[in-house]
């Protein structure tokens, strides 16, 4: 197939209006007669919502919001799993022109004090779980915080009983007229805390346009999305900006179903009976999920585009998606700042092991410490030029910390990667993640690459540790596959399988076997929690 890249890229040019507002566009201008949601229960039980379901139910809890003194501007948590609910929160935060803070249910007290008073949200909407967690942090947050809890267990009447309001008969009593409010493109939308693996999880905020700037990412890796008959599921919580804004909002601007399916722990055949059963045939799925149906072997799953970000595959995991799959895992690569300007596509030719090239209509390139471009194939870190409708307003009152992201007009990721001369980017490890050994600088995603082509192992992290002759001893941490056990001789037949395949001065020193690994909540391996254990 020929490469298309060329031809799209210079035929591309962004149209993001003066006003915009994400409600407005993807639920109020489609057929309100259109699927806009498949709910999967728990049982398996269905229920499919129509975009005017979703447009009404918005618009009532829209009303609430206001009744109880939300105002624009205003800050809207919202703990909970994916769920229609989870989607009419967010909707309705849109369209009254509230800022959106999207909370993983996961999190613990201490993490969600943090969030809600870092971003003074007025007011919260969970379910009675979330509701038992904001208990026990309830003489830490705002005395007036309007909490609305869905479903069992909230009171009758609709009125603050034991300090919450019942989401369902709250909504069912109020109008479900409420016009999108007329928002500039550039007002705030939705704060994204990051994952915080360095330092307090930080807010960033992220204007109405930012829908239209994950469009070409979506769009592109999906080879041509929308096509008739797509309908989208992730595993990725829509509390993370992976499944909100990777899927659920971009899908329906288009007008195409997303299925929501709340999955407490990634149970890959559970996973693979949903894609069948429901017809999903566009997937987003995390590094993480994918490794883990490697471990559950099944038949093909027919779906027409998969992509998946966040670290990278390695070639054995794309020639086992090929297989599964029937197509080529997209890989693309971005963070909550500024999402989605790098990846793949089917119609434009690849490099394995690259993370791909800028999606038209964002300009990426590798720079040094003074934000100068720098040679093709030098390492540098790898950053964003503004302005770019999908790059973040800025760190939610944090103004130095927005100013130290830049150097000039360049974002700086904080990622290490290279460019080579066709304009592929390759990844080479966080700053903190670059290994220093013997004077060479050593990524760690290489070696782990390697590592899990090893038929033992199931997943790897490699880091520096401190070492008195070489500055950092190359070190490996693995978890082995069901059936392998943790022994002298597994861990040198490792060390010799690096050796061989990537290079003498580069492979583990050290391998350390572990029952697990640290990950954040986004499924990203946290090496700075490996390294301090060192």
């Amino acid at each position: 197939m020929s490469d298309a890249y060329a031809k799209d890229r210079a035929g591309f040019g962004w149209r993001v209006p003066a006003r915009f507002n994400i409600a407005q566009a993807v639920v109020d201008r489609h057929d309100p007669d259109a699927l806009a949601l498949i709910q999967v229960a728990a049982d398996g039980d269905t229920r499919d919502w129509r975009f005017g379901e979703i447009a009404r139910a918005s618009a009532r809890l829209a009303h609430v919001l206001k009744a109880h003194g939300l105002r624009p501007g205003d800050c809207l948590a919202i703990l909970l799993p994916q769920a229609p609910e989870t989607a009419i929160a967010h909707i309705a935060a849109y369209r009254s022109g509230l800022v959106a803070v999207p909370l993983f249910t996961l999190f613990g007290p201490d993490a969600l004090a943090y969030r809600l008073s870092d971003s003074g949200a007025r007011a919260v909407i969970t379910d009675p779980e979330g509701w038992i967690k904001l208990q026990s942090i309830r003489d830490q947050l705002p005395a007036d915080l309007v909490a609305l809890v869905v479903g069992q267990g909230a009171h009758g009447d609709g009125a603050h009983g034991d300090g919450f309001l019942d989401f369902d008969l709250a909504c069912a009593q109020a109008s479900d007229d409420f016009p999108a409010l007329d928002t500039a493109a550039d007002d705030p939308a939705v704060i994204i805390y990051t994952s915080g693996t360095t330092g307090s999880p930080k807010g960033a905020l992220h204007a109405h346009r930012v829908l239209l700037g994950h469009l070409p990412g979506v769009e592109w890796p999906h080879d041509r999305f929308p096509q008739p008959g797509d309908r989208f599921w992730t595993p990725a919580d829509w509390a993370w900006i992976g499944g909100l804004l990777d899927v659920l909002l971009p899908s329906w601007f288009h007008g195409i179903p997303v299925i929501a399916h709340r999955m407490a722990k990634f149970e890959p055949d559970r996973a693979a009976d949903l894609i069948r059963r429901h017809g999903a045939r566009n997937l987003f799925m995390p590094p993480t999920a994918l490794k883990l149906m490697r471990d559950a072997p099944g038949a093909l799953l027919p779906v027409r585009s998969v992509a998946s970000g966040g670290e990278p595959l390695g070639e054995a995991l794309l020639d086992w998606g090929r297989a599964r799959f029937g197509k080529t895992i997209n890989e693309f690569y971005g963070q909550t700042e500024c999402n989605l300007v790098v990846g793949q596509s089917g119609g434009w030719r690849m490099k394995p092991g690259s993370m791909g090239r800028p999606i038209p209509g964002h300009e990426v390139a590798v720079v040094d410490a003074a934000g100068r471009v720098v040679s093709p194939d030098a390492v540098g870190t790898i950053a964003v030029r503004r302005p770019d409708p999908v790059m973040f307003l800025g760190y939610w009152n944090r103004p130095e910390a927005t100013a130290e992201k830049f150097i000039g007009d360049w974002m700086l990721t904080g990622d290490q990667g290279r460019m080579d001369s066709d304009g592929f980017l390759w990844f080479v490890g966080r700053d903190d993640d670059v290994i220093t050994s013997s004077g060479y600088r050593i990524g760690p995603g290489e070696l782990e690459e390697c590592l899990l082509r090893h038929p033992s192992v199931a997943l790897a992290a490699v880091v520096g540790l401190p070492d008195a002759l070489r500055t950092e001893k190359v070190t490996a941490f693995v978890v082995l596959r069901a059936g392998f056990e943790a022994t002298n001789s597994l861990a040198s037949e490792l060390q010799a399988f690096v050796k061989a395949r990537v290079a003498a001065h580069a492979y583990p020193r050290e391998i350390r076997f572990r029952e697990s690994l640290p990950m954040t909540t986004t499924g990203k391996i946290m090496r700075r929690v490996l390294r301090d254990e060192g």
